[in-house]
This record gives structure tokens, sequence and C-alpha cells, in this order.
């Protein structure tokens, strides 16, 4: 009886023990889906994908097989069971094929299949957003999705943080910026009758988590946010991922040690763990991305604040620098071309930028000795603009409770400063974003499964 075997399980055995390793399994089972079906002549080729690795595995079968017309009419797409013996290929292209013996058609596709052999747009390919992981980009795209979620958890664990899940449906705005989704029922009062007050999918999982903190020192939330923007840009969505860990007893720059280390930990994972895939965004999506990520991997990252880049900013428009937003001053909001030129033409690498005007920041950063700002802090990566944001928490009740001002139902949080307080910081990186920097994926619809933005909702 032949053994069942994967693309992955071929591809590992191949890596470790090398080609005779294969050549002694015999004959061989797989399962998979028809990427390519090529008769010609006397032999034929067709290429399998079964998921398990991102590539693919080439089955050879001959004109004197006796269902070589059967197999020679498989469409791309359909599902089939193959048997055959591994055979060391003539071709540069792979280094094994399987010839094969028996086949059989699981499930055929109909004539109307959307995908094709010709290379499909991103565009066309949202609007199949169910078929699209069977398409090599989001092959990779997903693949490298698994495997950078695993390696976040992983270097939190490896710490010792506590994993919490904080609540999808709240009664606060932890941004405060009123993009909300508020959750009705069909009731008389339907944003009321259920909770007693109006309540909203969340934004952020950062108050609560700050009082598992407060009770564990490290903790960390991984999970889905929400935000009710109308912004068809390729970085904003309605529905996303967030990473955000607190801890307890750590100021503005332990939270961004943690920071630095979280990512590399995380590129790293990446890098040596899905090789393929990286190569395959290095050479078709975004050129120069394998030495980008080894840049990060390598560098120490630079510090500036808030002040000093408002200086270089004005130094940069004296010297003709042409930015869209042209007016530069102290305790203006700095927009995506600010960031990318303070990172990638003046620290010429991952930039840490500290201490804003605590106007523009959230109510619950810490405000510093100067009175004027706040410690907290936006990671400036190039190429991409700010990638984290995070911030040393206020610990102060009486300076916390005068910034909350009309803030209701607060007072739980307002208590953690007074209930055995301590400084505590923390950060929060858009998963999606963290995503697309890795892969070089310029669209925030082109990472996620299924996306959700304004106007959008075919899934």
């Amino acid at each position: 009886m032949s053994e069942v075997v994967t693309v992955r399980s071929l591809h590992s055995l191949y890596e470790k023990k090398g080609i005779d390793s294969l050549l002694a399994l015999g004959e061989v089972t797989i399962f998979g889906w028809v990427r390519t079906n090529r008769p010609s002549g006397q032999l034929a080729f067709l290429e399998l994908h079964d998921g398990t690795h991102f590539l693919s595995l080439q089955l050879v079968y001959t004109k004197d097989n006796p269902d070589f017309e059967k197999m020679a009419h498989l469409k791309m797409g359909a599902s089939i069971k193959a048997t055959g013996k591994i055979v060391a290929s003539p071709s540069a292209k792979q280094p094994y094929e399987v010839q094969v013996s028996a086949l059989e058609l699981i499930g055929d596709v109909a004539d109307d299949y959307p995908l094709q052999k010709k290379r499909s747009t991103f565009e066309f390919l949202r609007e199949q957003a169910y078929l699209r992981p069977r398409a090599n980009t989001f092959q990779a795209v997903y693949r490298v999705r698994s495997v950078l979620s695993y390696a976040i958890h992983s270097f939190f664990q490896e710490r010792g943080f506590v994993y919490v899940h904080t609540p999808i449906i709240t009664g606060n705005d932890a941004e405060g910026a009123g993009q909300l989704f508020q959750v009705a029922t069909n009731g008389e009062h339907p944003f009321t009758d259920f909770f007693g007050k109006e309540a909203h999918l969340t934004v952020s999982g950062q108050l609560h988590g700050e009082a598992f903190a407060l009770a564990f020192k490290d903790i960390y939330t991984f999970g889905p946010t929400f935000r009710a923007e109308r912004s068809n840009t390729p970085r904003h969505a309605s529905e996303f991922w967030m990473i955000e860990p607190e801890m307890a007893f750590c100021d503005l720059k332990g939270d961004m040690e943690v920071i630095e280390a979280c990512l590399k930990y995380a590129i790293e994972k990446v890098v040596t763990s899905c090789k393929e895939e990286i190569d395959f965004f290095d050479r078709f999506i975004a050129n120069g991305l394998k030495d980008k990520l080894q840049a990060v991997l390598h560098s120490s990252f630079a510090h500036m604040t808030y002040t000093e880049a408002i200086k270089k900013l004005e130094e940069a428009v004296k010297e003709g620098i042409s930015f869209e937003n042209k007016k530069i001053y102290w305790g203006m909001d700095l927009q995506s071309e600010h960031e990318r030129y303070l990172c990638e033409k003046i620290a010429k690498g991952p930039l840490f930028l500290t201490d804003y005007p605590k106007e523009i920041k959230a109510f619950y950063m810490k405000e510093n000795p100067d009175g004027k700002t706040v410690a907290a802090v936006d990671l400036l990566v190039p190429g991409e603009g700010e990638l984290v944001g995070g911030s040393q928490r206020e610990d102060d009740p009486l300076k916390l409770k005068e910034k909350m001002g009309q803030l209701k139902d607060m007072d739980w949080y307002l208590n953690l400063r007074r209930y055995g307080g301590c400084p505590h910081a923390g950060f929060g990186i858009g998963f999606d974003r963290l995503l697309m920097y890795v892969t070089g994926m310029q669209n925030i619809r082109d990472v996620q499964l299924f996306p959700r933005t304004s106007n959008a909702l075919k899934y």
C-alpha cells in the first residue's frame, strides 16, 4: 500500500536527507488541486498544489498510461488523488517529480471558474476573495500571516506575558476619536435597551488590558478592533487586528526596548520560516524586500524627540525639500510624508519618535515634567512611516482625572491609580500593517482574509 504524503513532508525530507531518501519511499499517494496541466505529445506535466507548502509538486504522466486522455482533460482547480513513484527530475526547476501510475478525479471544476492561467489583478481578486487563497500571492500572504501571528504569541509567551482576551463590546472609547460602530438591537430603544447604555465595538483593548497588567505585571492582548472610518486608503480598514501589550513597573525606555525586541523577533521568525514566500515577495511584489528586512534585524533603532523632528523638518523646508503639507510648526500632527522623511532621509532606518505635544495625544499618556509634552512614542520605519504607537500611561490620579474631563463611566480606570497604582507602559501594533511591511504588499485589503471597509461587505 502506498504511503500518503504531502508536498510539505516531501520538501522537508529532501531538505534534511537529500534525494536518495525520497527515491527510497517507493510508491506514494498525494491529494491536492491542479495548478496547471500541460499535455504535450507523448508526455504530460501536471502541477499539483496541496496547500501544505508554498511550492507545488510536478506530476508526470505518459501516453502509455491507460487513463492518459482522462488526465489530459483535468482542469485548473480540480481536486485529485494521484499515486505514483518519486523519481529524480531532469529539469533544473525541481529536483524530483512523481511519475503517475493512477489518478482519481475527486472534484471537477465548472466552466465558469473565475481563476485562469493568466495573471489576475489584485482588484479582480478582491471581488473573488473566497477563491484568492488559491493564487500564488495570497498563498504566500496568508502563510506569512499565520507564521507572523504565531511569532507574536511566541515572543510574549517566552517572556512570561499573560495573554488576556479583552471585550469586543465596550462602553468606552479608548482613543477618544469618536469613530465607533454602535451596537444595536431591534428593540424600542435600539442603542440602550440591551445594556442599559450605549455600547460599541472596541477600538482598542488597552484600557481593559491595563487592569490586568496591574495584577499580572506583564500582559498582552491580540485580537480584532474596529474603526468606523470612511477612509478609502490603502492603509485603513474598518476591522483589523491589534497587538497590545501592557507592562507594570515599566517606563517609556522599557517600552521601546520591548517594541524593538518584538519586531526583530517576529521578522526573524518569518524570514527563517517562510524563505520561499519571502523570495517570492522580493521577486514579484517588492524588489529589495529581503535587504530591507535584514537591515531592520541588524540595526539599532534611532531615537529623536518630536521637538528635534520639527527642527529637522523646518531645516528641510529651508533647504528646498517640498512637502505636500508645507506648513511645519510645533504642535502639528505629523503626516506620513514627514514621518517617512525623518526615518528614510534623516535616521536612514527605524526611528523612535518621542515626547509629543500633549494636545495631540490621548488622555491616558503620562505628562512629562515640562508640562507641554507626554511620554509617547511612535516607531517610524522606512517605506511605511508609523508602524507602532505606545506610551507610558499616566499614573498620577489627579492629573489623569483632569485629563479625563467629561468621560463617563470611567471611575474604574481612575481607581486603578488609586488602588495600588504604579508606573506602567504599553504599545499597539496594527497586525495587518505589520504584515504589509513584512511582505511588501501595498494595500491592507490584500493582507486580510475578507477585508471590511466602507461600502464593501460582499462576504
